[in-house]
């Protein structure tokens, strides 16, 4: 059977105009950080092409080596900026931090990252691969939503999570907000585009 992590855990289920709590377990990802406007930053289009053939190469070696197969997961994205506004409602794309990663299953270990790094090397010699880091990360409880539309339309969905939906809760916004790419922006038209939004929180 192959394992497909947005089927099997509950923190990738999302629906439009509906935010939700949930509950994430700590999870560890193929991790890669960087600045600026994703669109132009060359280091956006680096990390990319670091972290998806290590995650293919994983996910083959995970097949033939240990008889467990899985389906890729979704590309996802922590942002940040030293002013939120930034990234909430300016939209300041040059301002804003970010970290692409991949979730890596439970059962490959650093000794199959490492042995998936070197195989990617030896075929992609320019890639970034250094760049490329493996951690934890634990939300715990979180409210998410989807937003299904370009990603430039993200603002008022935002806007709901942060200003009405987190503090009407009774709750304060932690870590870093977080988007889970359910869709391939390469094949999928802008206005379909399928991306939750998820805000890590605590009581206030």
């Amino acid at each position: 059977m192959k394992t497909d992590f947005t089927r099997t855990l509950d923190s990738y289920t999302a629906r439009r105009d509906e935010i939700r709590v949930v509950e994430v377990p700590p999870l560890r990802y193929l991790m890669v950080d960087g600045h600026g406007d994703p669109n132009s930053a060359p280091e956006y289009a680096e990390a990319l092409e670091a972290l998806y053939p290590l995650a293919y190469t994983l996910k083959f070696a995970s097949k033939r080596d240990l008889d467990r197969d899985y389906v890729v997961p979704p590309l996802e994205g922590l942002w940040w900026a030293h002013d939120m506004a930034a990234f909430t409602t300016t939209r300041d794309k040059s301002a804003w931090d970010w970290t692409m990663m991949i979730l890596l299953p439970p059962w490959l270990t650093a000794e199959h990252v490492a042995a998936a790094r070197d195989t990617v090397g030896a075929r992609k010699a320019g890639a970034r691969l250094e760049r490329v880091r493996v951690d934890g990360l634990d939300e715990r409880l979180c409210l998410q939503t989807l937003h299904v539309g370009p990603f430039d339309h993200e603002g008022p969905v935002l806007a709901e999570l942060h200003e009405r939906a987190i503090p009407g809760r009774g709750l304060v916004a932690t870590g870093k907000h977080h988007e889970i790419y359910l869709s391939d922006p390469r094949r999928t038209a802008p206005e379909k585009l399928r991306t939750i939004l998820r805000q890590p929180v605590r009581p206030a």
